[in-house]
């Protein structure tokens, strides 16, 4: 009888295109043997999380010998025929035009389960998709769709530098149990979409560009255009036409500095409103159980990239103010201011109500974005996850509305007195900072009549179940065991 312990754990790599195979101590002895169809980039960051996580795979490939310096050692690379008879679980990691090249394997492939980790080119919405293919191609086999929406780096460097979701769905319970736990032992986290019907769903998933955020920066993008335009027609076409005195310079920076705290007002004022219009829609309807419009739905959740669309511009404003005194133009100018005082013989220059202005509004602007800046991190998943739901709602909204009343407060002490000033209507067209405030100051009394008490009630009744067909009223329950609860029609 040979001695065991002087053989190899891992046998070498033989003459004839015999390959290294892993004995029973390399992986855990109960583990399914795990196939891989395919030698892409997504199948060599699959054999090597699946070799780490403990498994035992087999890569199947039309060229054994070429594809062989391109996975772990651990990992057996072998013919597509050699590797389906082998696995019990199998990765098929092909593209979906090429499918068909399988069909001589259905025979060792029936009653396996195959795990679909394709995608599309583009988004189809018509269907069929690729897994339900997969499975008209292998009736006999349970397909299984997931990992299509992890990338290779995702799994090369493991879960914990990437997403860490992965979709799965089938019509076969047991194959989707099986492919799960293999999720978990890879340090993922199965999510269960139904059955192979959400196939679809879940290969469209890698295609969308930021659906969520589509809205919200076209807002962005719109908003910015308008003000800029605004602010041009105003501050540089105005004193050309008139003056012939081109001040086009302001275009770079002054220009989007003065439009960049437009956008983040509105845009701040915008992830507010909708849920005062959901408030006075329950007030006027007298129930919480009536559907909302749908663009209001849509509205309602997307506020958190409206905010952060807000943030990103607020920052901007603040670099760019602080570039202001750097450029050449602001230089210029102060020499000329200079040289005119002492020209006039002014001795001190100083305006009491100016540098009160500039220190409540530079007071204002700061605080505002550092609220904002609270309101950003606290939105972010793994901040949000650390507090509970009343700390959450207390930061977005009570602190969102401080942040939106001191950026109006810091607007208004802008703007200051030069609302009433006639020479700041050019070309009849009123200052950028007073259509800024329409929007705001919308929000802020619609907040504050929400607080009146008559109104603040009623709207808690109706969000506790109250309607105004249905009366309904809450009192403690008595001592005969009753729940208190009188349910009066309206007549």
């Amino acid at each position: 009888m040979p001695d065991e312990m002087s053989r190899p754990l891992i046998r070498g790599r033989g003459e004839g295109g015999s390959f290294r195979h892993l004995e029973a101590s390399v992986s855990e002895p109960h583990a399914p043997v795990i196939g891989i169809l395919g030698t892409g980039d997504f199948s060599r960051s699959l054999a090597r999380r699946l070799v780490f996580s403990g498994y035992h795979v087999v890569v199947g490939s039309r060229t054994p010998k070429r594809s062989v310096a391109l996975f772990p050692d651990e990992a057996e690379v072998t013919s597509q025929m050699e590797a389906a008879s082998q696995a019990d679980l199998v990765f098929v990691a092909v593209f979906p035009e090429h499918h068909s090249t399988l069909v001589e394997l259905k025979p060792v492939l029936a009653g396996k389960t195959l795990v679909d980790v394709s995608n599309s080119l583009q988004i189809n919405r018509d269907g069929p998709s690729n897994a339900e293919q997969l499975a008209r191609l292998f009736p006999e086999s349970s397909v299984v769709k997931g990992f299509n929406t992890i990338s290779a780096w995702a799994l090369q460097v493991g879960p914990r530098d990437g997403s860490r979701q992965v979709f799965l769905c089938s019509d076969s319970q047991k194959a989707k149990r099986s492919v799960m736990q293999l999720c978990h032992r890879m340090g993922f986290i199965p999510i269960d979409m139904g059955l192979l019907s959400s196939s679809l769903e879940i290969e469209n998933m890698p295609l969308f560009l930021f659906p969520s955020w589509r809205i919200p920066v076209l807002c962005t993008l719109f908003l910015f255009i308008f003000f800029y335009l605004y602010n041009f027609i105003r501050d540089v076409l105005q004193p050309f036409v008139t003056k012939g005195k081109s001040v086009f310079y302001k275009l770079p920076i002054e220009t989007v500095n003065v439009t960049l705290p437009s956008v983040s007002l509105v845009m701040l004022a915008l992830v507010y409103l909708p849920g005062l219009c959901a408030a006075f829609l329950q007030l006027w309807w007298g129930t919480k159980y009536n559907r909302f419009p749908s663009w209001l739905d849509r509205w309602l959740t997307r506020r958190k990239q409206f905010g952060l669309c807000s943030f990103l511009c607020a920052v901007l404003h603040a670099i760019y103010s602080l570039c202001l005194p750097l450029r050449r133009s602001a230089r210029f100018k102060l020499i000329n201011l200079a040289y005119k005082q002492v020209k006039d013989g002014v001795d001190d220059s100083w305006v009491n109500e100016e540098v009160w202005r500039m220190e409540l509004y530079l007071s204002a602007g700061i605080l505002a974005l550092g609220l904002l800046s609270l309101l950003a991190v606290a939105s972010l998943p793994s901040v949000a996850n650390t507090i509970n739901w009343r700390e959450f709602s207390f930061i977005q909204s009570t602190l969102g509305y401080c942040a939106l009343f001191m950026a109006t407060v810091h607007t208004l002490f802008y703007g200051w007195n030069r609302a009433f000033d006639p020479e700041q209507y050019r070309f009849y067209l009123p200052p950028t900072f007073v259509l800024v405030l329409i929007l705001p100051f919308v929000v802020l009394l619609g907040r504050l009549a929400l607080f009146l008490p008559c109104v603040s009630l009623r709207l808690s009744q109706i969000r506790r179940g109250w309607e105004k067909s249905r009366h309904i009223r809450f009192t403690l329950p008595d001592e005969d065991g009753r729940n208190g609860l009188e349910d009066i029609s309206n007549v």
